[in-house]
C-alpha cells in the first residue's frame, strides 16, 4: 500500500500529470467558490428573515440589540465558512474525480505496459458516482459539524468518515474501468481492509490545504496502482 501512494506521489508532478493537475486543481477551486457563494446567501437570507420575524415579534424596540446579535451572527458565520471550506473540500474533489478519472487512470494504467488499459466510463456513470459521493460527504460534514465542539471529536469522526467514503470511491472507479459496477463494489468489500486503509492516506492527504486541491490526481491514480496489486491477489486466490 505504502508504496503504491508513493508512486502516484512520485507520477503526480511527471509532466504527462501536469496537466491534469493544473486543471484538476483549478475545477476544484471554483466548485469550492460555488459552494462558498451559495452557503453564504443561504445564511444572508436565514439571518435577514430572522431578523425580520424577531422585530415583528417583540417591536422596534429590539432594533438596537438585534443589530449586534446580527453583527456576531455575521463574524461567526464568516468563521465558520472558511473551516466549513475545509471540511467540505471532499465533497468538491469528489465532484471533480468523476470528470478526470479516466484521464488520470489511463496515464497511471500505461505504467504498466504489459497490461491492457481500462474501458472508459460512461459519463453518466462518472457523474452519478461523482455526485453521489460529493452528498454523502456533505451529509457526513453536516452529521459531524455538531460534534466539532466535543474536544475535537466531530474532526475525527470526520476524518475516518471521509478514509471510508474517499477510499471507496477511488477504489470503485479505478476498479469499474476493468469490471462491471457489481463486480467492482464486490472487489472493494472482499478488500475492505485495505481500500479502508488506502482511504486513511487519502483523508491524510485532503487535510492538507492548498494541496488537497490535487486530491483527485493523487487519489485515482494511488487506487489504481492499489486496484492492480488486489485484482491480481483476488485472481490468485479464485483461480
Amino acid at each position: 500500500m505504502i508504496d503504491a501512494a508513493v508512486k502516484a506521489l512520485s507520477q503526480m508532478l511527471s509532466p504527462p500529470f501536469r496537466a491534469v493537475l493544473l486543471k484538476s486543481m483549478g475545477l476544484a477551486v471554483v466548485v469550492l467558490i460555488v459552494i462558498a457563494i451559495g452557503l453564504h446567501r443561504l445564511m444572508a437570507w436565514l439571518a435577514s428573515s430572522g431578523a425580520v420575524w424577531v422585530e415583528g415579534s417583540l417591536g422596534s424596540g429590539a432594533e438596537t440589540p438585534l443589530n449586534i446579535v446580527l453583527w456576531v451572527f455575521t463574524i461567526a458565520a464568516a468563521l465558520g465558512l472558511f473551516i466549513g471550506m475545509i471540511f467540505l473540500t471532499p465533497a468538491a474533489t469528489a465532484l471533480v474525480a468523476g470528470l478526470f478519472a479516466d484521464e488520470i487512470a489511463e496515464l497511471v494504467e500505461r505504467s504498466y505496459p504489459a497490461e491492457p488499459l481500462g474501458a472508459p466510463l460512461t459519463i453518466p456513470r462518472a457523474l452519478l458516482e461523482s455526485v453521489k459521493f460529493a452528498l454523502l460527504s456533505i451529509g457526513v460534514y453536516l452529521c459531524a459539524m455538531p460534534f466539532l465542539i466535543v474536544a475535537g471529536l466531530g474532526a475525527v469522526m470526520f476524518f475516518f468518515a471521509t478514509a471510508y467514503l474517499q477510499g471507496r470511491q477511488f477504489f470503485e472507479l479505478a476498479a469499474m474501468r476493468f469490471h462491471p459496477p457489481a463486480e467492482a463494489k464486490a472487489l472493494r468489500k472482499a478488500h475492505r481492509g485495505t481500500v479502508f486503509g488506502g482511504g486513511l492516506l487519502i483523508a491524510a492527504f485532503v487535510s492538507i490545504p492548498i494541496v488537497n486541491l490535487a486530491t483527485p490526481l493523487f487519489g485515482t491514480a494511488f487506487m489504481v496502482h492499489l486496484h492492480k496489486r488486489l485484482h491480481v491477489r483476488h485472481e490468485g486466490v479464485h483461480a
